[in-house]
This record gives C-alpha cells, structure tokens and sequence, in this order.
C-alpha cells in the first residue's frame, strides 16, 4: 500500500523524520518496504509555481501561442507552448487564475517524448520556436515524472503560492508498506495515522462524522433491502443522493489517489476510492435511475437491493466489459429483476456510473472475507475491494463511511443528501473483552510487564481496560484462552475498540503491548537449562550428501510441485509394486485446489520430471536433473493421513557433452550414462560393489526394454532406465532418449556408525592383466564379476570391466566381456608363478560357474 506523507499529515501530528518513522512503524509491524520521494530532483531555483498573466496567439503557428508566466521574478517571462488546455484562452483579455509549474532555462526535466524507459532526464535550453524566443517551459505531469499524462500543461489550485519552489509545493514522500494479512486494520490512511498516534503518542484527528441530508423526503422512499445470506453479508448500508454532477473530481484529490496508486475517473468514482483509502471501507455507487426502470420493469415502485447467491451458471458482466459465468457459492448484488453486482469484487457494466448520471445509491456493507477471496480467485478477478474484504472490514465501519462519501458528493458533485440511511444488520458486530495477566506477559515476552505499564500501552491503542478480580461468566471462551494466571492474580479487563477485528486472545493483547512497548525493548536473555542431546537426522544427512554427490556429477538440484492431475498418473504404468505399492492405489484428491492440472497428490517423482521435462525441453536441448521429495500413498497410511515415502529421482536427456568449442561428440546419453551416476552415487555413499546389483528388466513401469532394478543389500532400491516411447508421447517430449531413474530414500541410509576400515596399504608392486571372457548373451556381466573375485580371493584387489564386444569371429548368441585384473600381496611380492597360478584358477571358476571361455 501507498501512503502519502502529506495525506498522513491530515490526520496525525508527525514529527518524526520520515526514515526514524518509517524504521519505528516497522518494528512495530508495519513493514515499509520504501520511500519514494517525489520531486526530490526539481531544482528549486529554476522550477517554481508561476501564474499565466497572458495567452496570446503565435504569429505564425495556429498550433502554438505565446504564454507570459509571472514566476516571481522583476518581469513575466515569455514562453512558447502548444498545450491544448490553454488554446481557448488565447487572445481573452481578462484570464482566470491559471497556477501552472513554471521550469526556467537550466532546470532539469523528464524527456516527454523519448522511447526509452524510464524516460531519461534533459536540460531545458533557451530555443526559437518558429521565430519567437522560449527560455521556459510550463510543464505537464510526464515533464515532472508525475504521471504519463501530457495532453496538456499541469494547472495548480489556485491557492498556489507564485514563486513557491514546485518541490515545496508539490514534492511528497511517499510510504510503501507491505502487510501481511493480519493488518487489515492499516489497509487506509486513518489505520495507518492511528498507528503512528499510538506509536508515537501523537494527536489523532479525524474527518467530522457529519451528514447534511437536506429535504422532507426519506431514503425509504427510494430504495429497500433485503439480505438473504446473513452469514455472507452482516451488513449493509445505502444512501440515496440526488441531482450530482459528474466530472472531474479536485486536483487534490486526484494528487492523492495518483499518489496513493489509483488512477482518478470521476468525481463520483474517486469519491468512493478515496473513501476507501481513507477509512478502509470499499464502497460502490449505483447509477439509480437505471435501478428505477429496471424495477418498473419487474412491476415494483421502488428498486429493492437484495443479497443473494448467485445462480449456477448464471451469466454476468463486469465493469471492465467481460461476461462472467457464476456459480452458486458466490455471493452477488441484486434486484427483482437480476444481479447488478459480485458483492465486494466488482460492479456491473449496465449500472455503473456515466456523465449522464443524475443520482446516486451509494452502497456501503461487510461481506465475509472467505466467500470474497473464493469469489475472487474463481473468476480471477482481483480489487482493491476483494482485498480488502478478504482481510476483513468491521460493520459498524459502514454507516461511517457512507457518511463521509455523501458528504464529499454533496460538496464536490453538488449532490443532495436523501435524509436516512437504508440499513440492513442482521449480524450486528459484538464488543469483544479479552483478559491478560502480568504472569502470562512474563511468559511470552520475557520480561516483566506491569498492568499498568500494559494498560496505558493499550489505552493509546484505543482499547478500554480495568483491572477486575474475575473473568466475566458471560465473556466468550477465546476471552481467556490459554491464558497463565497464578491463584487470586488480578487481570487486566480489555475492551477491543470496533476497528480491530485481529485481537481476539490474551496472546494478541500481549502483542499489542509488546509492539507499543517496542520489541527493541525486549531484553537478551540466555537459556538457563542445559542443552539437550543432540541427535543426528540420517535421512537429512543422507539427503544433503545425495545432493552435493549428484552436483558433483553434473545434475542440477529441482523442487517440482507435489500436486499433478489423474491423467498425468495415467500416462504412467505405475506398476511397479516395490515403489508403488499397488497399481490401482488412490490419489488424494485437493478440495480446493489452485487449477485443473495441480488437483491430486503425486504417487511418483516420475510425474513430476516428466512435467518438468515436458516445460523445459522447449528451452534446452540437454538437461540433467534430480529431485528429493515426497510421494503420497494412502493405502500404506494410518487411515487418516497418507504414508509420506522421500524419494529420489534423476532424469538425463540429449547430448552426452554440453555443445562448445571443445565437443568432441553430440551423442545422446543412454541407459549406461544414468547407470554410471547410480554408481557413483552408491560407491560415494559407502556401499560397496558387491553389496549392488542391477537386475536387468523390460517393460515394467514407465520404462521400455531396456531397464533394471537396483538392489541393495538383497533389497529393491529402485528402478532405472529409458523412459518408453508410447509414455514419452503422452507427455508430448521430444523423441530422444529419456533416461530416468526412481529410488527409495530409506533404502540409500547407512548408519552413521557404521565405518568402513581404510585397507591397508601394500609396499608392494601390484600386478595388472587383462583377460576376455567369451559367454552366452544372457549371461550378466555380474555374473562374470562376481566368479572372478571368488576365484581371486584375497591377492585380487580390483576388477573392472573395461570392454564389450559382439561380432564376428564370436558365434551368434555370444559376447566378449574383457576385465583389467589387479593382483597385490600384503606380504611379499608377487612372482609370476603367483600370478598363473591366480590365473588358472579364475578361468576355471568362469568357465564353471557361467559356461565362460577366455578369449584368444
């Protein structure tokens, strides 16, 4: 929200600077995310309050004349202007007052018709235009970075000092806040100044609360009103004002609004918007006369206002001139003849406020802010009201501000006031008393705080307090709940005033006394127990260590949303029962969820990279990735809440080698690029080779024939592989190799005290050989593996497989697997009869144990 310093000023003594102020307001809650200072750069000396003492016509431009500006100094000066506003005064001998903003040559301006953005700032020099000299400028708004207007010069009230320096005059600061939800109460410039009156102890004022109705008629007369949903509606409120004229609203206020971020539209309309901001009661004016015919229309004398629900799919259009399809939830504004508005969101296109407007209902109610916000965000319709409402707006508000703005129409739209207001309040709102303890402030501050001390705080804040012995019987329960209080300790009695619809506990009271008091105030205090043991988190530990692993291989760290839809599941096969437990498992659908596609919880991470895939494969051709989260799964729950199982996932796709100058290949990663990230994920993690297996599958899941499981100490893991391509069609991806992965968190901790001793060091040589082994195709390379390190023994430190080979001069049916051998002695070293010995021994064990022959 914006707050004009000067708007403030109307309504509260401030004396503070405004930097001391603005940091004083948001340790006391009210955060000021910025000041703007407007006009701080008008140099003072050349730009100034001047006043127009001749227009006269150019002598050779119909387009142009000639301006003589009084600016203060020993002689009016003469500038050349083509600003529309001031044509029809050219050559008219007796001029009204015309206080303009005045720039001398050397003052600095806003470029008004550069295309950049911000527009740049420039110089103003003395120039000829068409043969007449101009050493000045009367400026428009987007010359003085006010606004974008520039169809004609800027005139100032009439009051307006000349020779005044234009940044005395019309420079301000400006307060940015940025609240959180709970300060509805600050949601106006009234809010805002009694918090700077309570903070600061400064003097409040406030607008008389008048109502100069004149007339021998009555509001009853012109208009009833019935509300049907009284939960949805406590109040409402209208008052009738006759014979306005609509037009432009004062400058002032139209300054005010610009500066508070509202763009003015009318005098009726901005009446109502600065209301709003004012007090913090959104307001809405109806065109009465169309209320009129539409209730002859209906066969009634007098328009009756009635609040209802709207119809399912009711059609309805708004202000901005788009239809809108309704549902029964929503709560509208209406008549015998059908809805003229979405109570507290937007009004209607057919009786909004015209130039042709003649007489008013000016509408001022509470409507229940969580209806509001649904209505709001199922049509995406988004208002200074709806914002309001949602927060909250106090009914007894309503009258008051109802007031001010017929007061304002009578003034500065010559409007008549209909005596009366017509008032509906089926939900009156209660006073609310709330009790608090000097023992239950110590416990929550932290500090010691006095009734008294906690008493005044309050005072400034509006509330009533008394100290009493006892809690009244008849005060609601949230008066006292969780409320500390020793035996026979007195308690402070406090009355909330009407405005703070937010303090409804003891711990709110406190609060309130603690913000006052000022949280700087609240002392350091060291905790007297002892620490308690610290115990380690593994599934976190293990968690930040996936992380730093997988970095370190190239993958980027993802946070993908948790909710998916039903289709996406079904374009999974998710029928994989160590990870998904059933085939057929539900989804836990959202009540409320925030559109079609976010609707259910996933069952799988799988989703969630696929999506993600689906989005960013539109902007990059390769991407490596992994998340940690959670997946859903209720029938593994306790009945009432799904059982939460932390999962990992990994998706690679597109070149092996990110594209620059050194590529040397544009291969795509494949089914062993995933597999070697597994691996040394799981070597980095602590679990050695032979504890791993990877079990070759096809087609289960959402991946094709070329998959496998991962095992992990005789337990599934996960699976892994390339995604298949009738699943990669249903996500729309590219068709290129997708390579996935999804494993079980739970399955991937070690203990943290579990260590595995360092082997020792032998000081003797190793020995290196290679030897190819010739076996079936359906023999697994660990099959291979595992009879050679049976066969080694302790003298075989290392075996890897370095080379894979099908082809001729092999038989069909067969392959070559060759493996680097590395034998080392702790002992001694090793001979060459050690080493074939070692070696006789493995390709008997091979040949035994797989059917394997070494090769050549």
């Amino acid at each position: 929200m914006l707050a004009p310093l000067s708007w403030l000023k109307e309504y509260v003594d401030i004396t503070l600077p405004v930097e001391a102020l603005a940091e004083r307001l948001t340790l006391a809650g009210l955060a000021v995310d910025a000041i703007h200072r407007i006009g701080d750069w008008w140099d003072p000396e050349t730009i100034v309050v001047g006043q127009v003492v001749a227009v006269l016509p150019h002598p050779d431009a119909d387009r142009l004349v000639l301006v003589d500006v009084d600016y203060g100094g020993d002689a009016p000066q003469r500038v050349v202007t083509g600003a529309p506003n001031l044509f029809q005064f050219r050559g008219v001998e007796t001029l009204p007052t015309l206080k303009v903003a005045f720039a001398r040559a050397g003052a600095v301006l806003v470029d008004a018709y550069s295309a950049e953005r911000p527009r740049p700032k420039k110089k103003l020099k003395p120039t000829k235009i068409r043969g007449v000299e101009s050493a000045g400028m009367v400026c428009s708004e987007r010359e003085l970075g006010l606004s974008e207007e520039h169809e004609g010069i800027l005139l100032l009230p009439e009051d307006a000092p000349v020779g005044t320096p234009l940044h005395d005059y019309l420079g301000d600061l400006v307060l940015e806040f940025d609240f959180t939800p709970d300060m509805a109460r600050a949601l106006s410039m009234i809010g805002v100044a009694r918090e700077i009156s309570a903070l600061t102890e400064a003097r409040l004022h406030l607008p008389p609360d008048v109502f100069p109705a004149e007339g021998e008629d009555r509001v009853e007369e012109y208009v009833a009103v019935r509300i049907e949903e009284p939960t949805l509606c406590n109040r409402y409120t209208g008052v009738v004002i006759r014979d306005v004229t609509v037009g432009p609203s004062p400058k002032w206020m139209q300054d005010r609004l610009i500066k508070a971020g509202m763009r003015p539209i009318n005098n009726i309309v901005d009446i109502t918007n600065y209301v709003m901001l004012e007090y913090g009661q959104p307001l809405h004016a109806f065109d009465y006369d169309v209320l009129v015919r539409r209730a002859q229309r209906a066969g009634e004398r007098i328009p009756t206002i009635i609040v209802r629900r709207a119809n399912d799919g009711e059609k309805f259009v708004t202000l901005d001139d788009v239809e809108r399809t309704l549902d029964s939830e929503m709560l509208m504004i209406a008549d015998a003849l059908g809805s003229i508005a979405i109570a507290g969101v937007m009004g209607g296109q057919e009786s909004e406020v015209s130039d042709k407007t003649r007489n008013i209902l000016l509408e001022s109610a509470t409507f229940e802010g969580i209806n509001n916000r649904r209505t709001s965000q199922k049509l995406k319709l988004f208002s200074a009201a709806s914002y309001r409402f949602t927060r909250g707006v106090p009914a007894t508000l309503n009258d008051i501000a109802a007031r001010r703005a017929a007061d304002l129409m009578r003034r500065y739209a010559g409007g008549r006031i209909v005596p009366g207001l017509v008032d509906a309040y089926p939900v009156p709102q209660r006073p609310v008393v709330v009790y608090t303890t000097e023992s239950d402030m110590q416990r929550i501050l932290g500090m010691p705080v006095t009734l008294e001390q906690a008493g005044e705080a309050l005072r400034r804040l509006d509330f009533s307090v008394r100290q009493v012995a006892e809690p009244d019987p008849n005060a609601q329960p949230e008066a006292t709940f969780a409320l500390h209080r020793r035996p026979g300790e007195p308690l402070l009695e406090c009355t909330v005033p009407w405005h703070r619809l937010d303090v409804t506990i003891p711990a709110d009271l406190i609060e309130e006394t603690a913000r006052i008091l000022g949280y700087e105030s609240v002392p350091l205090t060291l905790m007297e127990d002892a620490l308690p043991t610290q115990h380690r988190n593994e599934v976190i530990e293990t968690e930040e260590r996936i992380r730093d692993i997988l970095i370190g291989c190239g993958l980027q760290d993802t946070i993908n949303y948790a909710l998916t839809s039903p289709e996406n599941h079904a374009r999974l096969s998710l029928t994989y029962a160590p990870l998904h437990a059933s085939a057929d498992g539900a989804l836990i659908e959202l009540a409320n969820p925030i559109a079609a596609e976010r609707r259910v919880m996933r069952r799988s991470l799988l989703v969630s990279a696929l999506e993600s895939l689906q989005y960013n494969l539109r902007y990059a051709d390769r991407l490596a990735m992994f998340e940690i989260g959670r997946v859903y799964l209720p029938e593994l729950g306790d009945g009432v809440l799904p059982y939460e199982d932390r999962r990992l996932s990994l998706v690679m796709v597109g070149p092996r080698q990110p594209q620059d100058f050194y590529a040397t290949s544009r291969e795509e990663m494949d089914f062993f690029d995933l597999k070697g990230v597994l691996e040394t994920l799981l070597e980095r993690l602590g679990f050695k080779r032979e504890a791993v297996e990877y079990r070759p599958l096809h087609n289960v899941g959402a991946f094709g024939p070329r998959c496998a499981e991962v095992v992990i100490d005789g337990e599934i893991a996960g699976l892994f592989g390339e995604v298949h391509p009738q699943v990669r069609a249903a996500f729309d991806l590219p068709a290129v190799r997708v390579n996935a992965a999804e494993l079980r968190i739970e399955r991937l901790l070690r203990p943290h005290w579990r260590f595995d001793p360092v082997p020792p060091i032998s000081p003797y040589p190793p020995v290196v050989e290679d030897l190819a082994f010739i076996v079936d195709e359906a023999v697994p390379v660990r099959a291979v593996e595992n009879a050679i390190r049976a066969a080694g023994g302790a003298l075989l430190t290392d075996v890897a497989l370095f080379d894979l080979y099908r082809g001729e001069p092999l038989p069909p049916g067969a392959k070559s697997l060759a493996f680097r051998l590395t034998y080392q002695s702790q002992e001694a070293s090793l001979r060459d009869a050690d080493v074939a010995k070692l070696r006789e021994r493995i390709i008997r064990r091979v040949e035994r144990e797989v059917g394997g022959k070494l090769r050549g």
